[in-house]
């Protein structure tokens, strides 16, 4: 038997084993939570609230009376040093809505790396709660933030907003954030999934470059496969954990593409996963008809796809999440927080590579 075959077996075998162990403990992680239409049928009273929320948003703010200008303090800890400029217009967003609608208000902004900073991260909520802020706007990733946020929610101060998940806990019940808001990532990945399927009519193979081992890589890599379980002919070749770091993606994509240079796209889990991604394609020669997604639609993915360097992104219309967070606490200031949600999703929008020739968006 030549020795490239035996490489591909041993390495197919190896792949199966490593992402098989993984999956059944992400499996696990996923039933944790709630999906937004699981947790909306347990309580019907969110529907109409969830509504009229939404409407709100979706309009223009309206000044608060100098008697509900109450001052606030807030602080928020965000994973923002990547490529992805969602967390920063994130933030934009937030103060300007709250200055539309004038909010007396003080913030304390901080930034960290994704995933890999958490000792950072804990001692920056550490620093905010010394300031005794009135709302917390943090993340949920990896199982160190679970511990974190449930030590500060069953405090019950500061107000927790949850950034970036959509999928209330079920340990929570009884005890959850003050707010849950961002995209639904399932909802998301299902569009980018219909596009591949379409695109390859449902033949082929893929890899598949994860996040890190936490919230988003289960949200948006392990539903991307369970998208694609009633397409056996639609195969996964091989995964990888990419801690969110470009240069991490761009080597495991070359390692899938060396090993399997006739799969038919990468599916990636982020903007900068998805940026290492299309360098590894760049490097490598014969890869033309190599598909690569992004995810979220900020500055950088817009960028790739009027390049033509990516085929697909599902862009989060990203002002929705910065509005509600204000929203939100304005409401709160004026006594009526029995109004805000425990969930807040906003709209998604799927930007594709033009097929003419002058580069401009489908």
């Amino acid at each position: 038997m030549p020795c490239t075959s035996i490489k591909i077996i041993v390495f197919s075998l190896m792949a199966w084993l490593i992402i098989g162990v993984f999956s059944v403990r992400d499996q696990g992680r996923a039933s944790e939570y709630f999906t937004l239409p699981e947790y909306e049928q347990r309580h019907p009273e969110q529907v109409p609230k969830a509504k009229a929320f939404s409407r709100m948003v979706s309009l223009k703010g309206v000044p608060l009376p100098e008697t509900d200008r109450k001052p606030v303090s807030i602080a928020v800890i965000y994973p923002g040093m990547q490529a992805s400029d969602y967390w920063h217009r994130s933030i934009a967003a937030f103060k300007a809505r709250m200055d539309e609608i004038r909010l007396n208000y003080e913030i304390s902004e901080f930034f960290t790396k994704p995933a890999v900073d958490y000792r950072i991260q804990e001692q920056m909520i550490r620093k905010s709660l010394d300031m005794n802020p009135d709302y917390l706007i943090f993340t949920l990733d990896i199982q160190r933030h679970k511990r974190i946020i449930q030590r500060i929610i069953t405090r019950r101060s500061p107000k927790v907003i949850l950034q970036n998940i959509t999928t209330p806990l079920r340990a929570w019940e009884g005890k959850q954030p003050f707010l849950y808001v961002g995209f639904d990532h399932i909802l998301g990945t299902r569009k980018i999934a219909r596009y591949f399927l379409e695109k390859t009519e449902g033949r082929g193979s893929y890899g598949l470059l994860y996040f890190s081992r936490g919230y988003v890589s289960v949200m948006r890599g392990d539903s991307f496969s369970e998208s694609l379980k009633d397409y056996p002919d639609l195969r996964q070749a091989a995964a990888y954990y990419t801690d969110g770091n470009r240069d991490r993606a761009r080597n495991a994509s070359l390692e899938i593409l060396n090993t399997f240079p006739d799969i038919d796209f990468l599916y990636a889990c982020s903007t900068d996963v998805a940026l290492g991604a299309i360098d590894a394609l760049k490097q490598t020669p014969g890869t033309d008809h190599i598909m690569v997604n992004g995810w979220g639609g900020g500055s950088g993915e817009l960028e790739a796809v009027m390049a033509g360097d990516m085929d697909v992104t599902v862009m989060r219309i990203n002002d929705d999440n910065g509005v509600a967070m204000a929203e939100a606490v304005r409401l709160d200031t004026e006594g009526r927080a029995d109004e805000v949600p425990q969930v807040f999703s906003g709209e998604f929008a799927l930007v594709e590579k033009a097929s003419s020739p002058n580069g401009s968006l489908n």
